[in-house]
């Protein structure tokens, strides 16, 4: 009797059409991961996503979600439910804002805020922790503005902040049952959103101001987050859960003064 095909891990992403839920989709596919790619509007750039998966002899499907509204993420687990009546990974990555100083925050910017970057988060870890039977992995990615206050960063930072807090509930109340939940912790991640985010803030500081000021002085790449959250879903990571990993090149462990700012005779001992 022919032996039957062995099921694959599955892993849904949210914003895996582009930047660093795409990048991460890939390496899973490599990896021998399906993955559910999920997307608002873009289906074409969803089903892009998709062919790369296919071509990586990993499969999948697109869907639509609206992670604003619960009704929209409760079809989406069910679609994934009926499809494939289990889960292994939830990443957790799209995310919105809206970049304004705290006191220019209208209450609509607060609704969508906690809506889109916190309610969407606990919504899909409950909905995903429901169909992992046999354990799984639920990773949030964050951002340094949880951990450090930076202008027009407070409604985006606050709910990545809460986000890491529910990590280490999630953790433990979904550890008995072989779940992990961990977060990452991305800093100047050279995507589209920071080239957003620097570009369309009248005022902003210049980014070569910025990264000097990191210990490694670059960018972040979008492989450098994905290459950590890949890490915390694999095998190699089933004892670490309730966790926050900082991909950030340093920058959270320095304060002023900074050695960018500094000149000779100090200057030259780190050079």
């Amino acid at each position: 009797m022919a032996s039957e095909t062995p099921v694959r891990p599955l892993a849904l992403i949210t914003g895996a059409s582009r930047g660093i839920g795409k990048v991460l989709a890939l390496k899973l596919a490599a990896r021998g991961v399906d993955v559910v790619v999920t997307y608002k509007n873009n289906a074409e750039l969803a089903e892009g996503t998709l062919a790369e998966v296919r071509a990586l002899g990993a499969d999948g499907i697109t869907a639509q979600v609206d992670i604003e509204q619960p009704e929209s993420i409760e079809a989406l687990f069910a679609t994934v439910t009926e499809k494939y009546g289990k889960l292994d990974m939830f990443i957790a990555s799209a995310a919105a804002s809206a970049f304004k100083p705290v006191s220019e925050l209208k209450l609509h910017h607060l609704d969508r805020n906690y809506a889109t970057n916190i309610r969407s988060f606990v919504l899909g870890a409950q909905a995903a922790a429901r169909i992992m039977p046999n354990g799984g992995r639920i990773v949030a990615i964050t951002s340094y503005g949880s951990l450090r206050a930076f202008p027009t960063y407070a409604s985006l930072g606050a709910a990545k902040a809460a986000n890491e807090a529910y990590v280490k509930f999630m953790a433990t109340e979904f550890g008995p049952r072989g779940i992990t939940v961990n977060a990452v912790n991305g800093g100047l991640i050279d995507t589209d959103s920071l080239d957003f985010f620097y570009n369309s803030v009248p005022g902003m500081a210049p980014m070569e101001t910025v990264l000097e000021k990191i210990p490694l002085q670059r960018k972040g790449t979008a492989d450098d987050v994905a290459d950590a959250v890949d890490f915390l879903l694999s095998e190699k990571a089933g004892y670490i859960t309730g966790q926050v990993l900082s991909v950030d090149g340093g920058l959270t462990v320095v304060a002023p003064p900074f050695w960018a700012d500094t000149t000779s005779p100090l200057r030259d001992a780190v050079l």
